[in-house]
C-alpha cells in the first residue's frame, strides 16, 4: 500500500512542468521571433532598394543637371537607399522604356548554426 501511494505521489508531482515546458517550447519560439525580425529587415531592404532604383531612374530623366552621367545617376540612387547594412549594386542603363537603373545585392540570415542567402533584386525604368 506505501508503495503504491509513493507511486501516485511521484506520477502526480506537478513541481516544475512549467520550466519543463518552457524549456521545449523557449527556444522555438525565440528562433520564430529572431526569424521574423530578420524578415522584417529583408523586406525593409528590398523596398529600399526599390525606392532607391525608382529615384535614380527619375533622375536619369527628370533632373538632367544633377544626373549627367551613369556614375552620377548610381551615386544618386546609392545615396538614395536608406536601408539595412547591406550594400546593393546600382547599374544604369537606356533601355526601350527609357532610363532604367537596376540593383542586386545578398541578405544573409545568420542564425549561429544555420546560414542562408537570400538574393536581392529591384529594376526601375523612367521614360
Amino acid at each position: 500500500m506505501t508503495m503504491m501511494r509513493k507511486l501516485s505521489q511521484l506520477f502526480g508531482d506537478q513541481d516544475g512542468a512549467a520550466a519543463l515546458e518552457f524549456g521545449i517550447v523557449g527556444p522555438i519560439f525565440l528562433l520564430f521571433m529572431i526569424g521574423t525580425a530578420y524578415t522584417c529587415m529583408m523586406l525593409f531592404a528590398e523596398s529600399s532598394m526599390q525606392f532607391a532604383a525608382e529615384a535614380g531612374a527619375r533622375c536619369a530623366s527628370v533632373q538632367t543637371t544633377v544626373c549627367t552621367s551613369s556614375s552620377a545617376i548610381t551615386t544618386y540612387a546609392q545615396n538614395a537607399y536608406y536601408g539595412p547594412v547591406v550594400n546593393p549594386t546600382f547599374t544604369y542603363a537606356v533601355a526601350s522604356c527609357g532610363h532604367q537603373v537596376s540593383s542586386s545585392t545578398t541578405f544573409g540570415y545568420n542564425f549561429g548554426y544555420l546560414n542562408l542567402s537570400v538574393p536581392l533584386t529591384a529594376t526601375a525604368c523612367y521614360p
